[in-house]
């Protein structure tokens, strides 16, 4: 059999396992659920052993729905959430739980207990902060490792190593601890342009926020050995992650990559016409939706953009700076709004029946009452419906975790007609945040005008509709749908040596399908109008707490 491999990523949800070939097709594919444990309001916790033990199982699976053998297999990539894993001196759980479960020891990266720890940070104004956009954000790691020094010391004391969960995967199927150039930039404050293993640490600014101790210890805890997506880790599989796995021991395993980022990967290296490469980059996003959404773009040279994250030197493709904006709620936020709906189980009950989701039913209810009200375009059901979602703060470019949302136009009736609606106006807001993003990314150096789109979104027709329509940016669906697992895969074939950078596999083994094109003319000046409607809730929503605030 031809080379094959594999891509393993762990998403909120899920571990998956995907086995593709060097052209980028993926011919099996296995998910498994992951635990999860929210024991207060805004903590979210996950298990470490878990998650490894759904990737061994997804693994299996398949290999064994390819109906390949270990020997196959030539190389393995990781991707995960950017979650904080917790471990002691024997490299076993430690709790980071109010509960004190030391099986509950990965801190999710949707967790906000340390919104009041990235507030003390920020009011440092450190330099270091300007690669986060000037606002760090508490989805990020030092807040939650400073909260965790101050509220759970047991736990500080006793830990060993700090992992940011895509680096605990490869240093469990390994035991090499190096950290990823990817976690470590994105989500650590580690500069990557002042170089490799431990060089881009910036010993002040952890003695600034109260984290002096991991500098004093040269940053044993948290990685000294810091190295670009894809490079060769250890000796490969180790005897007893193979067996775990079953599979091959030594196969190579490239340095890990966060979920959202082995999204671009899988995406934006699919050629769009003759000769694209490099110089197209900076017209490029990848949209990767699902729990949250993020928006990745690389540049030659740093562009640097006030509240959003970036620029990271080599954070994704090897050699580009990365920018990286991100909705903390979209996937979340669409169906909080469905299934928090009076009609929502009647509407559940009906698409079980006819064999369909709930989304499907709910998008022949849209058209079905653009029909029924003559309107000239779907879109046009919601002129009075109007919702600002950041119902869990946003992530950029206003970089406010306190943020909350709006919804304007309610009325007394709840029917599922009404939810029909309701579900467009949240889709439509959505596509405004990231609107929202891209201008503001335009407006600083970018040209963005083609979006690459991959996750649970992109199985709506809906969601890419609106999508086109309201950003005005063509959206490119990729031949193969699990791009964030193929990104993971590309990963796994750079460490093998089937190519010789990052990317050379994307180009290889990324490729475009479906192009939907923007709306123009009274569709896109609809959308113009309620786009400077989706601006104004913000500010109103600022008023508002101001006055709150003086009275």
């Amino acid at each position: 059999m031809l080379p094959l491999f594999l891509g393993i990523d762990v998403g909120t949800g899920s571990a998956r396992a995907g086995i593709f070939t060097a052209n980028g097709q993926m011919i099996a594919s296995s998910s498994q659920a992951i635990r999860m444990w929210k024991c207060k309001n805004d903590f979210v916790e996950q298990s470490s052993e878990d998650i490894w033990a759904a990737c061994c199982r997804a693994v299996k699976l398949a290999i064994s729905q390819a109906g390949a053998v270990a020997q196959d297999i030539h190389g393995i990539g990781f991707d995960a959430t950017c979650s904080l894993v917790a471990l002691d001196a024997a490299n076993q759980p430690i709790t980071v739980s109010p509960t004190g479960e030391d099986e509950q020891n990965v801190i999710v990266w949707m967790d906000h207990r340390a919104i009041a720890q990235a507030e003390r940070i920020n009011a440092t104004r450190h330099p270091v902060l300007r690669y986060v956009g000037g606002t760090i954000s508490p989805e990020m790691q030092t807040p939650k490792l400073l909260w965790l020094k101050e509220n759970i010391p047991g736990t500080w004391t006793r830990a060993k190593h700090f992992f940011d969960l895509a680096d605990y995967l490869t240093f469990r199927a390994t035991g090499d601890d190096t950290r990823s150039l990817c976690t470590t930039g994105c989500k650590w404050t580690y500069v990557g342009e002042n170089g490799l293993d431990g060089d881009g640490w910036d010993k002040g600014f952890f003695e600034q926020i109260g984290l002096g101790d991991l500098a004093g210890e040269g940053f044993q805890r948290i990685g000294t050995r810091v190295r670009p997506m894809g490079e060769v880790l250890g000796n490969g599989l180790s005897k007893t992650a193979a067996s775990e796995m079953g599979l091959k021991e030594g196969i190579p395993v490239g340095v890990s990559i966060i979920d959202a980022h082995a999204g671009g990967l899988g995406l934006l290296g699919a050629p769009l016409e003759k000769g694209a490469g490099q110089t197209s980059m900076e017209q490029r996003l990848a949209l990767i939706g699902g729990t949250s959404s993020c928006h990745m773009a690389v540049s030659q040279s740093p562009i640097f953009i006030k509240g959003i994250w970036g620029p990271y030197f080599s954070a994704m493709i090897p050699g580009l700076w990365l920018t990286e904006g991100g909705q903390s709620a979209t996937g979340a936020l669409i169906d909080h709004i469905i299934f928090s709906h009076p009609a929502a189980a009647s509407l559940q009950n009906e698409a079980r029946e006819q064999n369909q989701t709930i989304y499907e039913l709910l998008n022949a209810r849209v058209e079905a009452l653009a029909k029924a009200e003559n309107c000239g375009h779907s879109s046009e059901l919601t002129r009075e419906l109007h919702i600002q979602p950041d119902f869990h703060g946003n992530r950029s470019p206003l970089a406010d975790p306190t943020l909350r949302g709006i919804i304007s136009g309610l009325t007394l009736s709840s029917t599922a007609d009404d939810l029909a609606r309701l579900y467009l106006a949240t889709i439509q807001a959505v596509a405004y945040g990231t609107r929202h993003i891209i201008e503001t990314m335009n407006e600083c150096g970018y040209g963005i005008s083609t979006v690459f789109v991959c996750g649970g979104g992109t199985k709506n027709p809906l969601f890419l509709r609106e999508h086109a329509d309201i950003t005005g940016c063509q959206m490119v669906l990729p031949r193969e749908p699990e791009a964030v697992l193929l990104g993971a895969a590309v990963l796994g074939a750079v460490a093998s040596g089937q190519f010789p950078t990052v990317m050379a596999a994307m180009q290889a083994m990324n490729a475009a399908g479906k192009i939907i094109e923007p709306a123009q003319g009274r569709t896109a000046a609809y959308h113009r109008r309620k786009y400077e409607v989706y601006l104004r809730l913000h500010a109103d929503f600022l008023d508002y707490r101001q006055i709150m605030n003086i009275r």
